[in-house]
């Protein structure tokens, strides 16, 4: 492979299929856009297939679209810090402080307002009903998913016990085989596009159990699996993975099932939450 991902695609381009030059051809539009799309977005906007996709990274020498997108990434734009320069919050080392603080300030703000946009209180609504009727609510999630899966586990702790954070991947799978309708999984997923977490979901899915997504792409793998997808704001490129502000909009949809999730037993949660507070406060100075 050549050491632009862009300049392997055009040496290679007189020898692939007509479909192969389909996608090439709106790569080559499209550079920026296209790392920013889960493979289901880009197969749908391309007009070929994901299977074609997946041929034509394997046949650049990568191992998959992840592998792709992130070299399509490098090949772009980028600032001497790493960060992708198609936006105005991007960070160069150039930056004063002051001007970081601005533009992280922005990309926050710019999260919850996208999260917002997108919110769909009939979906709120449904998930609500799912974590309230669970006799368990297992909170997964992978890499730093994981970490707003622990988020969500840490929030709701303070007003209801069935909630369960479970880090290791075998554990949350062994979890999953074992758990039953009665139950359900709040699953955090950026992408919506991981070899484990599709591996649990498939799971899931066999066994009937009830699966709230947050992610950032509607049309994700994962999506497919989910009975509810939640979508979080903030575009992350490759060369961002597990930026604070993709995480905003996560934390933001957090907040906003838990204060749902109270609100449907206010007397519970109320006792709940004092319990816990009371607990707490003795072990502060």
């Amino acid at each position: 492979m050549a050491g632009n991902i862009l300049e392997s695609i055009t040496e290679q381009y007189p020898t692939l299929t007509r479909s192969g030059k389909k996608l090439a051809d709106y790569i080559f539009e499209h550079a920026t856009d296209t790392q920013y799309l889960s493979i289901s977005v880009l197969a749908e906007q391309s007009g070929v297939s994901e299977a074609t996709i997946t041929r034509f990274c394997r046949g650049l020498g990568l191992s998959g679209y992840n592998d792709f997108k992130l070299a399509l990434a490098k090949a772009d734009r980028v600032t001497d810090l790493g960060e992708p320069s198609d936006s105005p919050q991007t960070i160069a080392s150039e930056d004063s402080l002051h001007t970081i603080f601005q533009k992280l300030h922005a990309s926050n703000v710019l999260s919850l307002n996208e999260t917002l946009e997108q919110l769909n209180e009939r979906h709120i609504s449904r998930a609500v009903d799912i974590l309230s009727d669970a006799e368990r609510v297992y909170c997964f999630g992978h890499g730093g998913s994981n970490v707003m899966a622990m988020e969500a586990w840490a929030r709701f702790s303070t007003a209801s016990s069935r909630f369960v954070h479970i880090a290791d991947t075998h554990m949350q799978t062994m979890a999953t085989a074992l758990a039953t309708p009665r139950e359900a999984i709040l699953f955090f997923s950026y992408s919506g596009s991981t070899r484990d977490m599709e591996d649990i979901l498939q799971i899931a899915a066999e066994r009937k159990i009830p699966v709230i997504l947050i992610t950032h792409f509607s049309q994700s793998r994962a999506a497919q699996f989910a009975d509810v997808v939640l979508l979080c704001g903030y575009n992350e490129s490759p060369l961002q993975s597990g930026s604070v502000a993709a995480k905003v909009g996560q934390l933001f949809l957090i907040d906003c099932l838990f204060y749902g999730f109270c609100r449907k037993n206010p007397e519970a949660a109320t006792a709940a939450r004092a319990a816990t507070a009371e607990a707490i406060a003795k072990k502060l100075l």
